[in-house]
Formats: structure tokens, sequence, C-alpha cells
């Protein structure tokens, strides 16, 4: 019978202090047993909000709790003016990202655009002195990626990806779990996503006068205007973003390859696309697999239970946002994981009863963010880590396209003797909005 393991935060958090003893690609960073308290009014930071429709909103919202929202910035002047006022009279207010970046009284920015501005917006504020909350998936192409670990180690900024499963009780025990050899050798994980959505033909149509359509394309192709493109929607067309795979696959693909402590070396996706002109382009059904270099197997598909399921010689555990079951978890209360390095730090902020939901995962991922961005460390979702997940999912998204196994060299982030799918690493940018 499976059963639902459920810890209290003071309990949770000790646990994931053992993870360090294991020796990771991924680590695991101690830095998310600090504090997630407010900051106090003399150590506010001051921030300014990119993006705010849907998940910006949310993003900028939790990071009030530790700074000041100084600036607000939207290409869409009704969502500008709506943010303005939901943050109080005080704040500036830009259509271009970049005059926000230009103010020199904002030490912190969040970024809640769609996909294919995130890589640019990073580099270009880190660049411009800021450390960086920026959403998920972190990048749109894999060359992007490597150009921005590149600025980020050059200029020394904090960047945390919202890729906040990593901050979530269960994920992070799940991987603790299978890092410690609760399930014995790691086989194989198998990962649902959910399906994409199928709609169009659209109708082109004249931009609202309140939204700056040029700028909110950025880098991608200049094409007539529908809303169907923008907003919520934005996902389902591969020139913004990658679908569920980019979407769903950010998290839970994360969570996975943080697990399997590798990269892959073999992908095998097969999809199916629309045929309609001007309607959403990602896959109608898509399945995918991965072999990594350490031997364990991926499995990605559309259909079934979401979340991920690790299987090892010696057990499985499921785990998704709901829920961590398995007999290897309902162990823990006779056979609990080794705490030899939980009083290496200081627990007695976590007395309060951990709330569930995805609202309390955002709040611990973002005081981790703040709680980094004061001692400069590296915080639990970080840029390098990110960018290996994202391109994991661009991987399969290339295989999806081209219709055919890849063969990829983790150490060179380049496919083998593959000219073709090579070219797919990168994608033309309209000129001024180079990711550079």
């Amino acid at each position: 019978m499976k059963s639902t393991f459920l810890l209290s935060r003071r309990r949770f958090m000790r646990s994931t202090a053992a993870v360090t003893l294991i020796p990771p690609v991924f680590a695991l960073s101690t830095s998310a047993a600090t504090t997630t308290k407010p900051f106090s009014l003399n150590d506010r930071l001051r921030i300014g909000a990119i993006g705010l429709r849907y998940q910006g909103s949310v993003i900028a919202h939790q990071a009030q709790l530790y700074g000041d929202i100084v600036a607000v910035c939207d290409v869409d002047r009704n969502v500008r003016d709506q943010a303005k006022a939901s943050f109080g009279s005080t704040p500036s207010s830009f259509e271009d990202y970049r005059e926000l970046l230009a103010q020199d009284d904002i030490d912190v920015v969040t970024i809640g655009t769609p996909d294919h501005w995130h890589a640019k917006m990073v580099i270009d504020a880190c660049r411009a002195g800021k450390d960086v909350y920026c959403e998920k998936p972190l990048t749109l192409t894999i060359d992007e990626g490597k150009r921005l670990v590149e600025v980020v180690h050059q200029t020394g900024r904090i960047v945390q990806v919202g890729s906040w499963q990593r901050s979530d009780e269960r994920f992070r025990l799940a991987v603790e779990m299978v890092r410690a050899g609760r399930i014995g050798a790691l086989q194989q994980v198998d990962i649902v996503l959910g399906k994409n959505a199928v709609s169009g033909p659209f109708v082109p149509r004249t931009p609202p006068s309140h939204l700056n359509w040029d700028l909110w394309q950025g880098q991608t192709p200049d094409v007539p205007y529908c809303e169907e493109r923008t907003h919520y929607t934005f996902r389902w067309w591969m020139e913004y973003s990658g679908g569920q795979m980019t979407d769903w696959g950010a998290h839970h693909v994360d969570i996975a390859q943080w697990a399997i402590d590798s990269f892959p070396v073999e992908i095998d996706g097969t999809a199916k696309f629309p045929e309609t002109d001007n309607g959403y382009n990602v896959p109608i059904d898509f399945q995918v697999s991965f072999r990594y270099a350490n031997g364990v197997r991926l499995y990605v598909k559309d259909t079934g239970d979401n979340g991920i399921l690790f299987t090892g010689d010696q057990g499985r555990i499921f785990v998704n946002r709901g829920r961590i079951t398995g007999a290897p978890v309902a162990a823990l209360s006779s056979q609990p994981l080794p705490r030899d390095l939980w009083n290496a730090y200081d627990f007695d902020h976590l007395d309060r009863p951990l709330r569930a939901g995805k609202l309390d995962a955002i709040i611990n991922h973002m005081g981790n963010f703040f709680d980094c961005v004061q001692a400069k460390r590296t915080p639990i979702s970080d840029v390098l880590g990110q960018h290996r997940s994202a391109s994991t999912c661009h991987l399969a998204n290339i295989s999806m396209r081209l219709g055919r196994p890849l063969q990829w060299s983790p150490s060179e982030e380049q496919f083998i003797m593959d000219s073709q799918a090579d070219q797919m690493l990168r994608r033309d940018q309209r000129p001024g909005y180079e990711v550079a």
C-alpha cells in the first residue's frame, strides 16, 4: 500500500543537510537552510520588477517580503499601470527594461517575462550590477545559456532561477533518498508532464495601443500580431518557448537530473506536430527517452499521472507537488536518514508549521535568493544547474523536431558529428535584440 510522508519544516531542513555528503554534479546547496524571514527595514534591498503578468506578478509580490519595489516594467501599459497601483504610488514605471536597469537605486530585479526574453534580460541585468531572480526556463536556446553562464561568472552576480521545486520538501527529500541509495542503484526515471495545447489558425489583428508589440517580440521573428501569441499562451509557440517540455519540464526534468547526477549523451524524441498555419506549433503528442553518461535512463511523456517516478534495483519513489510515496519513504519512520551534519546549521527560525502548496514553496525559494544576495553565495536553483536542466529540455525538442535520435557531448555542449542538429543550438535573432 502506498503511503504519503509529510515532514515538519524543522525535520525536513535537518534532512537536507546530509545531502552534502554525496559528491554531486548538481550540488544540493546548503544555503537552502538559511533564514527565510523578511529582512529588517535597514536591510531591505531596492527591487525592480520586470514582466508583471501572471507569474511575474507573483514573484514580485513575494520579493516584496524582503525588499521594496521601487520600479516596475512591462511592455503592456495596462499591466504596468495595474502593477504600479498594486505596489503603491512610489515605484517608477518603465516600458523598456533597459531604462529600468539604468537606474542606480535598484539592487535586485525580478524577471517574469515570456521565455524568449530571459537570457538577454539576465545578462543585461548582471552587467548593470543587479542581482537577479528570473523565472524558468532560464533560456530559449542552448547557446544563449552557455553565454549567460559565462556572464554570470564574469560579473559575480547572484542569480536564482524560479524552478522552485528545488525548495520544496517533497522533491528535495526524493532527491536526497535517491542519492543516499534508499532505492538501491538508480536505473530509470519516468516523468509525465501533460499535454500541449492545440488550437488555431488565429486571425492577425492590429496590436492594441497599450501593447508595444515590437518590444514584446524581442529577438524573435517580426510577425503580425495575434492575441494568442502573448501572455500565458506564448508557451504554445516554439518561437517564444517550448511547450510542456520547457514549462513543466523545467521543473520535473530539473529534479530528475538533480537526482541522476549526470548529463544525457543520447536523446530520442518522437512527436506529432500540428499542420495548421498561424496556430500553436508545439507537439500534439510526444515522448522522449534519454540515456545518461552514468547509464541511467530517463523517459518523458505527456500522458499519465503528472510527476516523477524514480526506480532503482531495490525500490521506487514517486513524487509530485501533492505527495511523495513508496516503500522506502514509508520506511523512513523506522530507518531515518543519517543526520551527521544537521547541527552545522541554525534551525531556530524554522519553528513555523509548513503551509502546504505552491505559495509556501515560492516564499522559501525567494527567501533563499535574498539570503544568498546578502551572503554572496550560490542559491539553491543556481544558473549553471538550471542551464544544464534547460539544455536537456531543449535537446528533447530538437530531437522531436528532427524526428531522429541524437548523440550529445556534455563536455563540449554540442552534438557529435551532426552539423544539422548543431545548427539548432541557436536561433537567428533580430538586430537590436541579440543575446550577446
